[in-house]
């Protein structure tokens, strides 16, 4: 420990940056300049004028997300290809209805009952695959349905349910516009990935 950051004010305050410097470090752009971040801290920590002006700012943001945005597209281009392949080939399968948004379902059961709203909470079972059949969750594995609002899954989801009488069980492949998009969610479902559910209405539970 240096002599600089012996009281437990300065240690705190270090450990600050380290935090910071770690958020920063787990999602960098090209070109990040650690001097302009520390002389924005400071400026606004003084409350001192700002030095670039907030259309500049807003301009530079953008510019940036759009970098960012075109870099991941490019690390992750094989996941848009394969699943652009799967979707075409798989849109040509008797029993495929693809809808206007991209979605392709099949219907496995027919359900007879009333269909849900936007608004509705369901109770469900499924089953999610990648394409390449990896299993990244599963109500009927886990033994115990779900139960969500429709409007509070993903797109393909709640544009499915509201198709699905009570009863139904469809196979739905998912765009990864309609799924989890550009981000991903934690470790299984990597960006701009097409997925793969099995889904059964069980109720409308409101």
């Amino acid at each position: 420990m240096t002599d600089k950051f012996s009281t437990v004010e300065s240690q705190a305050s270090y450990g600050i940056g380290l935090q910071m410097g770690e958020q920063l470090r787990a999602n960098p752009f090209e070109g990040l300049d650690i001097a302009a971040v520390q002389a924005g801290l400071a400026d606004a920590f003084n409350q001192l004028a700002a030095q670039v002006d907030n259309d500049t700012l807003g301009k530079a943001f953008n510019e940036i997300h759009k970098k960012m945005q075109a870099a991941k597209s490019e690390k992750f281009k094989e996941n848009v290809a394969q699943g652009e392949a799967y979707l075409a080939e798989n849109a040509k399968r008797d029993g495929i209805t693809v809808t206007a948004s991209g979605l392709q379902y099949e219907i496995l059961t027919a359900g007879a009952g009333d269909k849900p709203t936007a608004t509705s909470t369901v109770r469900t079972h499924y089953h999610g695959t990648l394409i390449d059949g990896s299993v990244f969750d599963s109500s009927y594995n886990r033994g115990e349905p779900a139960e969500f609002p429709v409007n509070g899954v993903i797109k393909g989801w709640t544009e499915a349910l509201q198709l699905m009488p009570v009863g139904s069980k469809w196979r739905l492949h998912v765009p990864y516009s309609l799924a989890y998009g550009e981000q991903g969610a934690g470790g299984a479902i990597g960006p701009f990935s097409t997925l793969v559910f099995d889904v059964e209405l069980l109720d409308i539970v409101a």
